[in-house]
């Protein structure tokens, strides 16, 4: 006589192997992230307590002395606050002028395909490039002043060499290499709405704000949290463009940390440095965790 094995089984079957290959399809990117990243801040972690430096012959633990080093020095909270600044203005003007294109050309045809081409060719370009591209534009005597110049007669301003515009400048700069991204990942998910559902709001009087409002703004509240997030956590790594642009400069106007780890390590202090770089890291943590926390609770709010 023969059992037969339950039916309730079967999904529970199912889904064990399912869960084992994907496990398996997450082992690479999982290793690469533990190889490239986990394991290199680990090591980081005990050179940002050290005493590491050029002129010295061996590394030794001296505890929160780079920390009080870096701070006395004014170059830790002045570099946070410069990176912060940079980080929501690249998100804010990334995420605006990408939510307006993807409406604006969320409809597939060939005009628009041609648009959105046109508009990711800047994430194809390197940080480097594109910094070096910027500062041309934004020199004194380069294209944008004299495009302004035929309104405003002499007109030279000097975009990337005074503080009050600087800072501002390179954050644009970071936020439109990574607007064409942006863009396809809104209209895909604007293309989640179903277009009937879009008619029979107009028939039923909706204009267009309305329709974006209450229909297609909540559809995309997943792409909506991996946009902020991801270009928040990004900015905060900051470096090539303003490397490119401005050096840190004028002054100390667009300083961030990461480019005062440059200097730091530069001048052969290497503790210091890294404890830069672990405070870049506790801060990607500090804001991604909540920001996230706060956007995934909207998604199940919409």
């Amino acid at each position: 006589m023969t059992h037969e094995q339950p039916a309730a089984t079967d999904p529970v079957r199912r889904r064990r192997r399912r869960a084992f290959w994907v496990l398996w399809f997450a082992l690479p990117a999982t290793s690469m992230v533990g190889v490239f990243f986990l394991i290199p801040q680990l090591l980081n972690l005990r050179f940002a307590f050290s005493n590491w430096r050029s002129t010295s012959s061996s590394i030794t633990f001296n505890g929160l002395d780079n920390l009080v080093y870096l701070d006395e020095s004014g170059e830790l909270w002045h570099g946070i606050g410069v990176t912060l600044m940079y980080a929501v203005i690249a998100m804010v003007v990334q995420n605006v002028v990408s939510l307006l294109l993807a409406y604006a050309l969320r409809e597939t045809t060939r005009l628009n395909s041609a648009y959105r081409t046109i508009f990711f060719i800047p994430v194809l370009l390197s940080p480097v490039a594109a910094g070096y591209v910027w500062r041309g534009l934004l020199a004194p005597d380069g294209p944008i002043n004299q495009l302004i110049g035929v309104v405003v007669p002499g007109f030279d301003w000097a975009w990337l060499g005074e503080p009050s515009t600087a800072l501002f400048c390179v954050a644009f700069i970071d936020a439109w290499k990574w607007i064409g991204l942006t863009t396809l990942i809104y209209i895909a998910g604007m293309n989640l709405v179903s277009p009937e559902m879009i008619e029979a709001s107009t028939l039923d009087g909706a204009n267009a704000w309305q329709r974006f409002r209450h229909m297609i703004f909540p559809m995309l509240a997943p792409a909506f949290t991996y946009n902020t997030v991801v270009n928040l956590v990004a900015a905060f790594s900051a470096y090539d463009v303003i490397q490119a642009t401005t050096a840190g400069g004028p002054g100390d106007a667009t300083r961030a940390i990461n480019i005062y780890l440059r200097l730091e390590w530069g001048q052969g202090n290497f503790g210091a440095g890294s404890a830069l770089s672990l405070v870049v890291t506790v801060l990607v943590i500090a804001a991604a965790i909540p920001l996230i926390w706060i956007l995934r609770r909207r998604e199940v709010a919409q």
